[in-house]
Parts: structure tokens; sequence; C-alpha cells
């Protein structure tokens, strides 16, 4: 039997064609091979050849999702391959959406087999988790060194139908597949030991680990709504006309601070969303569907809150990564502390 043929998905940027201003690049197969798929070929060895790589731009396809998932796998499809490996894409929120898009689909259309590759915190991680395997990488391409060669290991096991181990011993992300497996000490015993060791400040592992949820103390109520600054921040990506920064529709990278002290009145005119994740038609005819600019301007006037801030901060929820949630929050609750807003009101779609 030759060598396993194995198809590449990369991102424009991972293809060396350009950042952000080539998201827009449409599905093709790359003329040659780009550093990273020679770096992948090279961790593949003499078992398996990347016959091609094939490129989208991460706004193209999450813009675009039908139509480019029909180009993605004409592609694909077209190079004969056994296996697809898509990624790393790290903590790329968008690259991940669209490797994990792909990786479903030959999976499930070509009848294939298929790897990727991300950081947890990736959203691509909590859409595909349960139908792939997600090898886990760090959070960005500062990691590529070790992510490459733990990538083609594991894609090597796949290809060659070895018995896949847990997630701890193989490095790929939790399933939440449970799986029957024989130990030489009953379960009580073993629940005593790691009570014993929590006890005694011991490390142990445990056998079914639990969620982690963010616990947030609720601030202080606001003592006089007559005299307080109130601020709008939204998730429901409502920008001015045109999206002068360029906010992604999903797996947003940025938030955008805008004024609004001129306005009583959002309309189409001025405002749009650039959310991809709802049918934009209600905001777009009036943005003060999602941030109520006018609502507010009301309430300012008849004295019920001081002051509407002169700002309004924006950015898309739409499968943003926690991280970039975290770095956004703290950047804009910086400024509205450094502007003296006493309250926010958030809004989502």
């Amino acid at each position: 039997m030759g060598k396993a043929r194995v198809v590449h998905y990369i991102n424009q940027f991972y293809a060396g064609i350009g950042g952000e201003d080539k998201a827009g690049t449409e599905p093709h197969i790359f003329e040659g091979m780009p550093p990273i798929s020679v770096q992948l070929q090279s961790n593949l060895g003499e078992d398996a050849e990347v016959v091609a790589t094939v490129v989208c731009g991460d706004s193209y396809f999450n813009e675009n999702l039908e139509t480019a998932k029909a180009q993605v796998l004409e592609l694909i499809k077209s190079a004969n391959p056994d296996m697809l490996i898509a990624g790393p894409a790290f903590n790329a929120g968008r690259y991940g959406m669209a490797c994990g898009t792909v990786a479903t689909m030959v999976q499930e259309e070509l009848g294939i087999k298929v790897v990727t590759a991300m950081y947890d915190e990736n959203p691509g991680v909590d859409v595909f988790r349960k139908e792939l395997y997600i090898v886990r990488t760090a959070d960005s391409a500062a990691g590529m060194r070790k992510a490459l060669p733990a990538l083609a290991k594991f894609a090597l096991k796949v290809l060659k139908d070895e018995k896949i181990g847990t997630p701890a011993e193989e490095g790929y992300i939790e399933r939440g597949v449970r799986v029957n497996m024989f130990s030489d000490k009953r379960g009580a015993t073993r629940a005593v030991e790691m009570l014993v060791a929590k006890l005694k400040g011991e490390e142990f592992t445990t056998e079914y680990p639990m969620p982690a949820f963010d616990r947030v103390a609720p601030n202080q109520p606001v003592v006089d709504l007559t005299k307080a600054k109130i601020a709008i921040v939204t998730s429901g990506g409502i920008v001015p006309k045109g999206n002068p920064d360029r906010i992604e529709s999903s797996s947003a990278q940025k938030y955008g601070k805008y004024d609004i002290s001129k306005f009583d009145d959002l309309t189409e005119a001025d405002h749009e969303t650039a959310h991809g994740g709802y049918d934009p038609t209600y905001a777009n005819a009036d943005a003060d569907r999602v941030i109520p600019v006018d609502v507010l301007r009301d309430l300012e006037k008849e004295g019920v809150i001081g002051k509407l801030h002169d700002f309004f901060y924006t950015t898309v929820g739409n499968g943003t990564s926690v991280a970039s949630s975290k770095q956004f929050a703290a950047a804009i609750a910086e400024d509205l502390l450094a502007a003296k807003v006493d309250a926010v009101i958030l809004t989502s779609t």
C-alpha cells in the first residue's frame, strides 16, 4: 500500500497571502506547498503525503457559508485524499469554526478520516468537539513548533486505525465520550483515596471533571438614576454605516467605540449591524432595536437618568472566544471608569 494521501486545509494567513485585508480570499488549491504544509509533511514522514493545500479566507468562508462549503468540498474531493488535516487554528475563532465545519463536512460527505487542532477556548472546540478529534494547541502560533508534530503524530495514528487512548494520553481535547475501562481498584476505594489526597493538599486527578464557571459579584445598585451617567455596551454588532473598523461578523477580534453624542435616534441611513449570527433585517432598519438610543434620549430629557454617555461600545458575540471577550471587557471597563460612568446597559441580539 502506498503513502496515504492528505489534504491540508488552511486560511489566508497561514498560506502567506495576507492578514485581515485578504480574509475575503475565495477557496482555491495553493500552487505548490506553503511553508506550513511543508512542515506538516516533514512531520508526517514517509507514511503520508500532503497532495494538496486548500486555502480559504476566514471572512469569505464564514460570510458565504453554503457557497464556501460547496467550493471547498469540491476542491478537497478533487485531490482524492485519504485524510483531511485542518489547521492548526490555535485561538483564531473564525479559523477554528472554518476548520471544524470543513472537517465535519468532509467526514460526513466523503467518509474519510479527519483531524484538526485548536486551543481549548477556540469557539470551534465547543461546537465540534463531539464530532471531531481536536488536538490541543497553545493559544497562538507561537506554539506552532509543538502543535505540528503533535497534530501529525495523532493524524498518523488515526490513519493507521490504531487504538486511540484517553485525551490525557493522546493530547486531544475531551469529547465528552465515556468509555468503559478496567481498574484494579473498585470505585469506592478510588474515591476515598482522592478525598484523602485532597484533604492532605496532595495532587490527584478526578475521574469526573466538572465545568468551571466564572462567578461575578453583582455591583452595588445605582443610588440616584437622575444623576447617573449611563452607557450602552452591546454584543449585537451595531456599527456606523459601512462598518468603518471592519468588525468581523463572527469570532470577533476587536470591538468598536463610537460617538452618539449628536444622535437622538439611529436610522438605517447612519447605523447597521455587522453581526452574522441573526437576521439583520430589523436591526439594519432601526438600530435602536438593539441599542435603545432613542428611548434613553427620552429618559434623559425627562430627567429619569442624568446623562447618556457620549459613546457606545460594540462587538459581535457570534462565535467570539471567551479569551477575546474578557480582553474586550477589561478594556471597555477601564474606559468607562475613566469617563465616570455609573451604570451600563448591556444588550445582545
